[in-house]
């Protein structure tokens, strides 16, 4: 995907059509994890501004944070740090009728962790040994386990971090980490190489989603997620408002009694 250009990107009615349309999709989908007690993990990995965190927003904008739930873990404490590496992600997996997005997980070890020294490389090791043992633990007791490597190229990249630095919005996205991902381009590329060959297995596969077009990364992701999920769509009953009850004499306190919020929008319209 890398030089896409404008004419093949999606365009935005298109997209904001379908992105409707697979999210209401995703509502059935996490209605049915919950009435059958499905267990639902999704890896979002991949290069720092690849587009992870704008997917997993649209998958999840609509869902009932009772079912999914995002997880993105901080730096490890240093109790955390003496600890089995996947103990502390072991807790944030899903129970019964409940999906959990990771973004970034435990591949952290397999990636940043590897690439900056923030593990040994005898850690690393064990990293590659255990992983796939662990994640055939999860499959094997009934979780579904599906992972996402977005792929952005060079140029993206360097764009959307450019874009970063001048949108104060978005600025506290582009850490230091980010900035010296620049520099250590080849060593991320081949820590991710050395982790597919370990970790892409027939039981929990890699996925790729091309990300230079972020409309593109998200729709085709989320179709895929859902065609993921043996899901059958709930069939809604029909609702009928009931009417309110009478004051029964009740009578409401003076307005003057309480502290409102100050009408900043009235002095948009003045």
């Amino acid at each position: 995907m890398a030089g896409l250009r404008r004419q093949d990107r999606v365009p935005r009615k298109t997209y904001e059509r379908e992105l409707l349309r697979l999210q209401e999709e995703l509502v059935k989908m996490a209605e049915w994890v919950r009435d059958s007690g499905a267990r639902v993990v999704v890896v979002f990995e991949g290069r720092d501004a690849a587009g992870k965190g704008g997917t997993i927003k649209r998958i999840t904008e609509f869902l009932n944070p009772r079912i999914a739930r995002i997880v993105a873990l901080p730096v490890p404490t240093e109790r955390q740090k003496t600890q089995w590496y996947f103990q502390r992600y072991v807790e944030w997996l899903p129970a019964a009728g409940e999906i959990v997005l990771f973004d970034r997980s435990w591949y952290n070890r397999a990636g940043i962790e590897k690439v900056l020294g923030f593990c040994t490389p005898q850690e690393h090791r064990l990293f590659l040994q255990q992983c796939p043992i662990f994640e055939r633990l999860l499959v094997e007791d009934g979780i579904h386990l599906i992972k996402y490597w977005f792929s952005v190229s060079d140029e993206e990249q360097a764009r959307r971090f450019e874009a970063r630095i001048d949108d104060p919005m978005r600025r506290w996205k582009l850490s230091s980490t980010d900035l010296s991902s620049r520099t250590q381009w080849v060593e991320y590329s081949r820590a991710k190489d050395e982790m597919f060959v370990h970790t892409d297995i027939p039981e929990a596969p890699w996925f790729v989603v091309p990300a230079d077009d972020k409309r593109r990364a998200r729709i085709n992701c989320t179709a895929h997620l859902l065609s993921q999920i043996p899901y059958v769509p709930p069939t809604l009953e029909k609702i009928q408002l009931p009417s309110r009850e009478s004051d029964q004499g009740y009578v409401r306190p003076p307005p003057e009694i309480y502290t409102y919020v100050p009408d900043h929008a009235a002095s948009l319209l003045s």
